[in-house]
């Protein structure tokens, strides 16, 4: 390798001139670039040249991944080598300083358009190629030789440009090389691999030397210049279109080939169109740039395309067009601006479409448009204006007159306001209801019509926004709750008021750019705590800025930029700690700046220089720490003849109060440790967000990755308002992180351990995410953190355990959330109770009575369970639990869309919903059939089945309008047809009840059992032969009802008599006669009879009863005690039970708020009942108000209280547990208690019929009863509705095939064993595909037992497995016997019958009937067609008869007709009443000759 140089890279893809080959000494005499190593770069100095290594420190050769930068310095390289590498590019100078090269050679090196950059050579020393030699270009991608490419290469020897792309050379480009012997321009590239859209090199050149080729003088066919166009890298070119869609391209790319007719860049990010973007391509028929972020478009973006007959622009950001916009399209024929955010037209901005055919405008924010904005578009055939929020005065009238005269507005653009035009399509309104207030209308002395003065140029901005106020040129939108600027804010307005609203970031949206007479913004007390980079940009003009009471932390030029001609600026009471020698740069008009009442503690040298007109600075109520850095601000204000109000020193303690101006400028000390300085230098701060100290704010920036160069001290990031999907799991790295603010994201997911790392954590904010599922380990690790907001998320269920590790949290916001409050939650509502961590916010959504109940409050025992969880519930942690994949589409979980959907064929979205074209699915409806509309698949029309009519065949028209029923009948409609039914004495035999009926004939006898039937005025009555009764005497008499059976006999009933059955022992034809011996008793429980089911037994000597639960008695005669379960459950006791004087006490548990206790008489009553958790009792005679009692105590705790309720001396008294009773005096004489009523517990008969219809609870008592004594004698409450013997809820049989688990007094639930469900377990769980036998094709249950089989194109039979022969064509030709086969939009076959046929395959032939028909009668009366004004139902007869094939001998014709005179309405505008004959009956008679 003496005395050459070789560099070895794989990535050498340019050669720069300046600290690269610059740096080579001037004798470099070989270079050699050979591809063989990646990623590094090897250099060999030759024997005796001196190296020195300059991007290095140590002695080994550099590695220099990327591109190649040599920088040895080498004096005595002679031949130069390139070969083998990707070079691309050289560009200008890079060979500068190598004046004695004499050879180069770069073969292999991808020199793509090198020699288009190499600089014109000069007889100059400094020319770099004056000397030389050699020279191999060969096996490049050269592509072409401009002129000046070898000019003053004077003494070239040899140039080879062998194998390359070469498709142009310029005129004079081998000019210079006239003496060289020899050049090759051979292979691959040099003619006949031409690029797509260069001039080529004809193949006579092919092999010729450089010499001859410039004495041919060759030129290229279009242009002697030679423009190296290509295909952009990341899209597709051809057939003259370059298609980028979905790319990510941010701009338009250039240098495409001139003579492309279409440029496809839809679904990329590109936001601005520049001036003469699409310039060079003239022969552009199309462009798409839909779906991008266009928000700007220069006016002559699209000048000079003449021929452009589609333009594509919807989904983007457009909120204006500006008035030259579409100048000179005259050939545009589609233009797609929908989806945008235009809320302008300027009149005259299609002024030059005179061939468009389509204009949309759907979906944008126009209020109004001028008119005349269409009278230029000649050839409009149609127009889409819905979705736009139009305020339909007077301004539109001019639009509805237009749409009425020109029916082209085929999208149903309809008003918005006023209130009385709302949701009215315009096309439709009477031009006189498009009305304007008298202001409006008519020009008022000293106000300017701005609509007027403005319409023609942006009529749109005239509307005053939603939810303000406009007088003349303010708009005052204060107190309105606003978060942004409105969209459409007026160019007119001077004055804009914003204050007293929401704002927290003012964003840089540009709206100041179109109002140019601003004047002066009023952004007082909002939460604005930061401004974006140029919020103000176009707000020159204004010179009144108002930014009182917010949360400005700091401020800094760039909030404020735009502000060139502001003269007063209002800042006070903020949270400002350090003003900046920065922070009012480009202000200099600034008269009076207020900083008062901030927390400026410090401020930096020169802090004011730049505010050159100040006159007035407010200082005063800042916390001013006066030491050796305020030093400077006591001199300034002495020297400066401004206003102040003289600001005061507040620290150190003794300057306190000091005016600062007369404070000595010894006394300006940083002693004692008072060094502090609220401006000391920001930490080094990512270029998306702002940074005081510690503190990265990066709001509202679209983030969607944590930003790049963030500080490792930040303790507290703002992350909020951006579009985070996942908690950044690189946040794990910032181990002093104490604040993490990540709401208003789209954050749906959270994972274990991803913030386990944060252990000085104290605040954590996730609130209005999309988070559905908290894993058990997210919270892991963070035993500092005291602040966790996870409110406004749809959280159902958190697991136990999730809030293990935060022992230090004391606030846990949790509101707006659907918490599901059963009993996976009861160990949250324990722990929120521990401390009180959670404020009382977050509220229940479920289930059943825990809806709306606080998590805070409500007792912790009433988070149960009462069944399975809701599958919606469960789904948000398990999402493909809940089935949303339509259409046999399959579920998979994902991190950031909760679940993806795989779409089996015919289907598409998000859920596999919506069918790729419009038959998918079917939407006709009643066995309609589905056919697809040309040129489109969201298109369809319907085939209706007979009977039916509409778009989707929706409509069973009635067939009763114009029916032919006689005598009174009725008609009732059915599918293309109508029953008539009769009255009694008349038949439906003739169908339409025109025969009478004779009952009692043979035939027809509705009397049985040989009764005798009797004609009657109104039809029949029957006679019953004894023993039957009835309206037919169908019925057998019950003579049991009356038996004489004795001694426990048991009745036979019989025709027209009875038998006895005796039981054991007994005898007779009554059973009367008893038995003869009675069996001696052999156990003393044998005369010891126990009652209600209880058992016998002998204990000692004495027989005792054991009683089932909840009875008690000697002999459990007396039930004591009953559970109401169901709601409508009650007991009914005697009414004789209660008088004036009585005593009533029991015992009561529950843990419900609301219940009837107690209940006694109708329309006036006594009750006692549970009213939100305490006993009210009420007593009412029927006047208004009634009187009532409540309980102090609250009894729905689950546990039993007594309940003593005396009536006594026209007094009602009610005690809770002994305790002190409450009263009610001035009973009625006519007291309710001696009403001869029953006395009902726990509820009543028709509860809310009666009691409860003045708007009380009425629901049932639910819980348990006991103990019922009135005056003093314990009561038997029997079992009534619903009412279950004693308290325990699991008694036997409650839990089918299960286990019962109580639940308090009165609740349970059932876990059911496997392969049951439902509340009580009684439900079997089949799976009839489990095991199915579908072999191609997939399995749908029918019911819990069988199913069937959807099959997959090509296949079929009953378990798909058969091969589909009629996939490819449905329709064979011997399927339609007689009719002809079509297929529907769905590709399925049927059959379309010849008249007289029917049947799937028209093999039945059609018997002689009545076909109902549903049309118009049509005449002729002279020249004109006339019709019936409405479709008129009729039967046409149709069907073969008895006598051949043929119907020879017999026909199907009319046999009854009736005459209807019906209106008939003719073309030329006449009208006329006629007869027409109807057919209401069909049959088979003699043919007619």
């Amino acid at each position: 390798m003496v005395g050459k140089a070789t560099m070895r890279a794989a990535c050498v893809d340019t050669i720069r001139p300046k600290g690269c080959v610059q740096s080579l000494a001037s004798r470099v005499l070989s270079l050699s670039l050979l591809s063989v190593a990646p990623f590094s770069l090897i250099l060999w100095p030759p024997k005796g040249v001196v190296a020195q290594i300059t991007a290095a420190t140590s002695a080994t050769p550099p590695s220099l991944p990327g591109a190649v930068c040599l920088t040895w310095s080498l004096s005595c390289f002679l031949p130069r080598q390139l070969m083998e590498n990707k070079i691309t590019s050289i560009e200008r100078g890079a060979f500068g300083d190598l004046k004695e090269l004499e050879r180069l050679d770069s073969v292999t090196a991808r020199l793509n358009s090198a020699l288009f950059f190499l600089p014109p050579l000069s007889s100059s020393s400094s020319s770099p190629f004056l000397s030389l030699g050699p020279r191999d270009l060969s096996e490049n991608q050269i592509q072409g030789v401009p002129r000046k490419a070898f000019r003053g290469a004077v003494e070239i020897k040899n140039l080879q440009l062998d194998y390359n792309h070469i498709s142009c050379i310029e005129d004079g480009a081998f000019r210079a090389l006239l003496e060289l012997p020899g050049a090759g321009v051979r292979g691959r590239g040099a003619a006949h691999r031409l690029g797509l859209y260069s001039s080529a090199w004809p193949p006579a050149l092919w092999g010729h030397n450089v010499a001859e080729v410039q004495r041919r003088s060759h030129q290229s066919s279009s242009s002697s210049s030679c423009s190296v166009l290509q295909c952009p890298e990341s899209c597709t070119c051809s057939n003259n279109i370059v298609d980028c869609r979905g790319k990510g391209l941010t701009e338009i790319p250039t240098n495409l080939p001139e003579t492309i007719t279409e440029i496809r860049l839809e679904q990329n990010a590109i936001k601005v169109i520049p001036a003469g973007a699409f310039a060079p391509y003239k022969k552009l028929r199309r462009i798409d740039l839909s779906n991008n972020q266009i928000s700007e478009l220069a006016s002559d973006a699209f000048q000079g395309l003449r021929s452009l007959n589609s333009l594509v622009l919807y989904g983007n950001k457009i909120t204006e067009i500006s008035k030259a916009l579409f100048e000179g399209l005259f050939s545009l024929q589609l233009l797609l601006l929908n989806a945008n955010k235009i809320a302008c037209l300027r009149v005259d901005a299609f002024q030059d479409l005179h061939n468009l055919n389509l204009l949309s405008l759907y979906d944008n924010k126009l209020q109004t448009i001028a008119k005349g904005t269409f009278s230029s578009l000649r050839a409009i055939q149609t127009l889409h204006l819905a979705q736009n929020p139009f305020i339909c005065d007077c301004h539109l009238k001019w639009l509805a007159d237009y749409l009425q005269d020109n029916p082209i507005e085929t999208s149903g653009a309809r008003c918005t306001s006023p209130r009385r035009l709302a949701n009215k399509r315009i096309g439709q309104i009477k031009s006189k209801k498009f009305r304007c207030s008298a202001r409006e209308q008519y020009f008022i002395p000293r106000t300017e019509d701005y609509r007027s003065k403005l319409g023609g140029d942006c009529f749109a901005d005239l509307a005053c926004p939603e939810k303000c106020r406009c007088e003349g040129t303010t708009v005052d939108c204060s107190n309105q709750k606003l978060t942004k600027i409105p969209d459409h804010v007026p160019q007119y307005t001077a004055e804009l008021r914003l204050n007293n609203n929401e704002f927290t970031v003012l964003e840089a949206t540009g709206i100041f750019k179109k109002l140019p007479q601003l004047r002066k913004i009023n952004l007082s007390n909002n939460r604005i705590s930061d401004i974006e980079e140029g919020s103000f940009e176009g707000a020159s003009g204004v010179n009144e800025l108002i930014l009182t009471s917010n949360r400005l932390e700091n401020v800094h030029h760039r909030m404020l930029k735009g502000l060139s001609g502001l003269r007063t600026l209002m800042l006070r009471s903020n949270r400002i700690s350090c003003v900046s020698n920065s922070s009012f740069v480009g202000l200099s008009s600034v008269r009076l700046l207020s900083l008062y009442d901030n927390q400026i503690t410090s401020m930096n040298p020169g802090a004011f220089d730049t505010l050159h007109s100040l006159s007035t600075l407010n200082l005063l109520a800042n916390p001013f720490n006066c030491n050796c850095h305020l030093a400077w601000l006591g001199d300034w204000l002495r020297r400066k003849r401004i206003v102040t109000g003289n600001p005061r020193c507040q620290s150190p303690y003794f300057l306190k109060e000091i005016p600062i101006q007369d404070v000595a400028v010894q006394d300006f000390a940083c002693e004692d440790g008072n060094d502090d300085n609220s401006c000391s230098p920001v930490l080094r701060c990512p270029a998306e967000c702002s940074c005081l100290d510690t503190v990265v704010r990066c709001s509202n920036k679209g983030l969607t990755t944590l930003p790049k160069g963030l500080p490792k001290e930040t303790t507290e990031l703002y992350l909020d308002g951006n579009h985070f999907t996942q908690v950044p799991a690189e946040l794990s790295d910032y181990k002093h992180l104490t604040l993490i603010d990540l709401s208003n994201n789209q954050i749906s997911t959270l994972s274990n351990h991803s913030l386990s790392n944060m252990s000085e954590l104290l605040t954590l904010i996730l609130s209005y995410n999309r988070l559905r599922c908290i894993p058990v380990r997210a919270f892991d690790g963070l035993k500092s953190l005291r602040l966790l907001s996870l409110h406004g998320n749809d959280i159902s269920l958190i697991p136990e355990g999730a809030f293990k590790d935060l022992s230090a949290l004391s606030h846990l916001a949790l509101g707006a959330n659907p918490l599901h409050c059963d009993c996976h939650m009861q160990w949250l509502s324990d722990w929120v109770k521990s401390g009180y961590k959670e404020p009382g916010i977050a509220r229940c959504a479920g289930p059943g009575d825990m809806t709306d109940k606080l998590l805070l409050t409500t007792p912790s025992k009433k988070f149960t369970c009462t069944g399975p969880v809701d599958v919606s519930i469960q789904a948000k942690c398990e999402p493909c639990l809940s089935n949303p994949c339509r259409n046999d589409g399959t579920c998979s979980n994902d991190p950031v869309h909760y679940y993806r959907c795989s779409c089996p064929y015919g289907f598409k979205g998000q859920n596999c919903e919506e069918p790729i074209h419009a038959c998918i699915g079917n939407p006709c409806q009643n066995g309609g059939t589905c056919h697809l509309k040309e040129g489109g698949g969201g298109n369809f029309w319907c085939v209706c089945a007979e009977g039916f009519e509409g778009d989707s065949c929706e409509i069973n028209f009635d067939d009763c309008e114009d029916n032919d029923c006689e005598n009174n009948s009725t008609c009732v409609d059915g599918i293309n047809n109508y029953t008539c039914m009769c009255s009694p004495e008349y038949t439906g035999e003739g169908e339409l009840c025109e025969e009478k009926l004779d009952f009692c004939a043979p035939e027809l006898d509705p009397c049985k059992h040989d009764s005798k039937c009797i004609l009657t005025p109104r039809g029949y009555k029957c006679e019953c032969t004894p023993g039957y009764v009835g309206e037919h005497c169908d019925m057998d008499y019950n003579d049991c009802e009356e038996n004489k059976c004795q001694n426990g006999g048991q009745c036979i009933d019989a025709v027209n008599g009875y038998t006895c059955v005796c039981t054991e022992g007994n005898s007779g034809l009554f059973c009367e006669f008893s038995p003869p011996m009675v069996l001696p008793r052999t156990s003393q429980c044998d005369t010891h009879d126990c009652l209600n089911g209880a058992q016998c037994v002998v204990t000692g000597a004495e027989p005792r009863c054991q009683c089932l639960h909840g009875y008690q008695g000697e002999r459990c005669q007396t039930l004591a005690s009953v559970s109401f379960v169901d709601r409508e459950s009650y007991l009914q006791l005697p009414a004789g039970l209660l008088a004036p004087e009585t005593n009533i006490s029991l015992q009561i548990a529950t843990d419900e708020d609301s219940g009837v206790l107690l209940y006694k008489g109708d329309s006036d009553h006594i009750a006692m009942e549970l009213y939100r958790g305490r006993l009210r009792v009420s007593y009412e005679t029927g006047s208004y108000p009634p009187s009532a009692i409540y309980s102090v105590e609250t009894v729905n705790d689950g546990s039993f209280h007594a309940v003593e309720l005396v009536a006594s001396d026209q007094t009602l008294s009610l005690s809770i547990d002994g305790g002190p009773p409450k009263s009610i005096n001035s009973i009625s004489k006519q007291s309710t208690l001696n009403i001869d009523s029953p006395l009902y517990l726990g509820g009543k008969t028709n509860l809310n019929l009666i009691y409860f219809s003045g708007g009380r609870n009425g629901t049932s008592f639910h819980g348990c009863l006991r103990n019922l004594y009135v005056n003093g004698k314990l009561q038997d409450l029997g079992a009534g509705p619903g009412a279950g013997a004693g308290c325990q809820p699991c008694q036997r049989g409650a839990c089918v095939q299960g286990d019962c688990h109580p639940t308090g007094h009165r609740g349970f639930t059932c876990t059911c064993h496997p392969g049951w469900t439902g509340t009580a377990c009684d439900l079997q769980v089949n799976n009839p595909c489990d095991g199915n036998k579908c072999v191609h094709g997939t399995c749908l249950p029918i019911n819990s037992y069988s199913y069937s089989c959807r099959c997959q194109p090509g296949f079929a039979g009953v378990l798909c497995d058969e091969p589909d022969q009629d996939a490819a064509n449905p329709c064979t030709p011997s399927r339609c016997k007689h009719g002809r086969c079509r297929v529907s939009g769905l590709g399925k076959a049927y059959c379309e019958c010849n008249g007289g046929y029917t049947g799937e395959v028209c093999d039945k032939e059609v018997a002689c009937r009545g076909e109902r028909v549903r049309d118009v009668y049509q005449r002729q009366q002279g020249y004109a067609a006339c019709q019936t004004q409405e479709k008129v139902s009729r039967l046409e007869c149709r069907g073969s008869c008895a006598g051949g094939a043929d119907g020879q001998g017999t026909c199907c014709t009319p046999l009854r007709s009736k005459r209807r005179k019906y209106t008939f309405q003719c073309t030329d505008g006449s009208s006329f009443v006629q007869e027409v004959e109807k057919v209401v009956k069909c049959g088979c008679t003699n043919c007619s000759s």
